[in-house]
């Protein structure tokens, strides 16, 4: 036996059961590129971005020049797209955030709902970055139950719909160019879906300041004013609040992964930490209890991995739904870069919306116990952001709540384990 531990490149990856190997060798290259990418210019950055709040507009033509928007859509697995926002999340939360929203809320929506003129218009522009894009449903007084409770309105006039009200932890909202803004007709009680130009007048778009986690992102408070929309900019695909599950619950499953990318950061950072960090004369991987940290960590990351690549793979593959039931099941969650939880009563079905959300909370609440151990591992330099690790630890909270909290999410599992639901 030794007390000198081996090189870290010559160590097992944070991939112990090889999930990768599944993937097809062009995916294999792909992903290969994109740690090439954030290797050189997403690690070097990421923490003086999130010290200085700021966000890296001038990242956005490279970023774009991958070509992963919406892999599924193009053709690549499901696996290969979860994976996609793990590794993104492993360098940097917030970059993967961003990410998200812009293309897995609103390019999607516009894959979902948009009309051909509206793809025609806007499709191209926004899979390239040239335009970005935020998602707008949260409310100041409504999170997990916005469903039930929005409060901002739209009003048909004419050939216009004239928008009041406010949204509240709107990711990318300060510098997007459009937003998929959810608002509620008041005389019908209808959801409708418009694509906003964020520059209208009545628009206005305060910056949430002093963020204890995913400080990079730029959250917005937006307050709508008389807006008035051109009925070209409705979803045309929209009919009612229910069209926004498949977009909220696509969403939950990439929160998901999130939790899995930062648990594959907290393993990288703390094992290098435990092999190079020398204590009482021998590094700290020496030490039995340092070993059954990691250990805990890798196993949380692991198993958290493949619950996702399950449900993900589900989702994109179909529920296996029996007869008589509907597969709509739970019920949708905000989202963005913070948000709450739709509390609407799922009817007892067997609901792809539960699985999602058992993934999320399972997958947060296995990220949460990681981050503190790998916290704990560097001791007082966990706890200051030149060691990253403190920057992780701070953002592993955001990912626990957005996405529908860990307790909401419960609560959907067991309305549909038990065919009765505590959401009031």
């Amino acid at each position: 036996m030794t007390n000198s531990p081996a090189p870290l490149h010559q160590l097992p990856d944070a991939d112990f059961y090889g999930f990768e190997d599944l993937l097809s060798d062009t995916e294999k290259d792909k992903l290969a590129e994109l740690r090439r990418f954030l290797a050189e210019e997403v690690l070097p950055h990421a923490v003086d971005w999130w010290n200085e709040a700021r966000f890296p507009t001038d990242i956005l033509p490279k970023l774009a020049q991958l070509e992963l928007s919406t892999p599924v859509q193009q053709g690549y697995s499901p696996l290969f797209a979860g994976l996609v926002i793990a590794e993104m999340t492993r360098a940097d939360t917030s970059l993967a955030t961003f990410f998200m929203v812009h293309h897995d809320l609103f390019v999607e929506a516009l894959h979902a709902f948009g009309s051909p003129e509206q793809k025609a218009r806007l499709l191209d522009d926004a899979r390239a970055l040239r335009i970005t894009g935020a998602f707008a449903l949260t409310e100041p007084d409504h999170g997990s139950d916005v469903a039930g409770g929005m409060s901002t309105t739209a009003v048909r006039d004419g050939d216009t719909w004239v928008l009041n009200g406010a949204k509240r932890w709107i990711g990318n909202g300060t510098f997007c160019d459009y937003m998929v803004l959810w608002a509620r007709e008041p005389e019908t009680g209808r959801t409708r879906g418009f694509l906003l130009d964020a520059t209208l007048p009545g628009v206005t778009r305060t910056r949430i300041e002093n963020k204890t986690a995913l400080r990079t992102v730029q959250n917005a408070d937006i307050v709508l004013t008389d807006v008035r929309v051109p009925q070209a900019d409705l979803l045309a695909g929209v009919e009612s609040f229910d069209d926004t599950k498949q977009l909220l619950r696509g969403s939950r499953i990439m929160v998901g992964w999130q939790a899995v990318g930062a648990q594959l950061a907290t393993f990288d950072v703390a094992r290098a930490y435990a092999v190079e960090r020398t204590q009482f004369g021998q590094p700290l991987a020496a030490f039995q209890l340092v070993q059954q940290q990691l250990v805990q960590i890798l196993g949380n990351a692991v198993a958290s991995t493949g619950m996702l690549a399950r449900v993900t793979e589900l989702e994109h593959g179909g529920y296996a739904v029996p007869s008589g039931e509907d597969a709509a099941g739970g019920d949708a969650a905000p989202a963005g870069a913070a948000s709450g939880e739709d509390a609407a009563p799922a009817g007892g079905a067997r609901g792809d919306m539960a699985r999602a959300a058992l993934a999320k909370s399972y997958a947060s609440a296995k990220m949460r116990e990681s981050v503190a151990m790998g916290r704990s591992i560097l001791g007082g330099n966990g706890i200051v952001t030149d060691y990253r690790m403190a920057k992780i630890f701070a953002d592993a909270e955001a990912i626990y709540t957005y996405e529908g909290t860990y307790e909401i999410n419960t609560l959907i599992v067991g309305r549909d384990i038990t065919g009765v639901s505590a959401l009031r």
